[in-house]
């Protein structure tokens, strides 16, 4: 109930509240959308290929870093290792690995485990490269 002495206070709408969740909520999905990327494998410093081919991302990755440790899915493991363990992640399905070398690493090396990997049954093999900047990758 009014009474007759009070003023007509005009309508309004403060949206100062309304702003402050709508800059938390895009504070919240910018936060989470930094760990939607997925990372696979250790760090390394990939050489550069002009003709690389953007590809889908396998499910196995094999690292080779500079001091020439391998890593199967970022689980370190010998060469010799190297095809058992891949043969009983794959099993029986055709799967592709992509193998990420460092760039200081030896030829030999890397040879040497691409060997391994061919041995298994069903692999394909991709090798990483980055793609200088400037040139545009193209889709295979």
């Amino acid at each position: 109930m009014r009474l007759p002495d009070e003023p007509d206070l005009p309508f309004q709408i403060n949206i100062v509240p309304m702003i402050d969740v709508i800059f938390a909520i895009l504070t919240f999905f910018m936060m989470s959308s930094l760990f939607l990327t997925r990372s696979t494998g250790v760090p390394v410093n990939l050489p550069k290929a002009t003709t690389a081919q953007a590809q889908n991302s396998g499910r196995f990755t094999v690292t080779v870093n500079a001091q020439g440790q391998i890593q199967l899915n970022n689980r370190a493991v010998l060469l010799s290792d190297l095809k058992p363990r891949l043969q009983a992640l794959v099993g029986t399905q055709p799967a592709q690995v992509i193998i990420n070398a460092d760039e200081r690493v030896s030829h030999g090396q890397v040879v040497a485990v691409m060997d391994q990997l061919r041995q298994v049954t069903g692999v394909r093999l991709a090798i990483r490269a980055t793609i200088p900047t400037g040139i545009a990758a193209q889709p295979k």
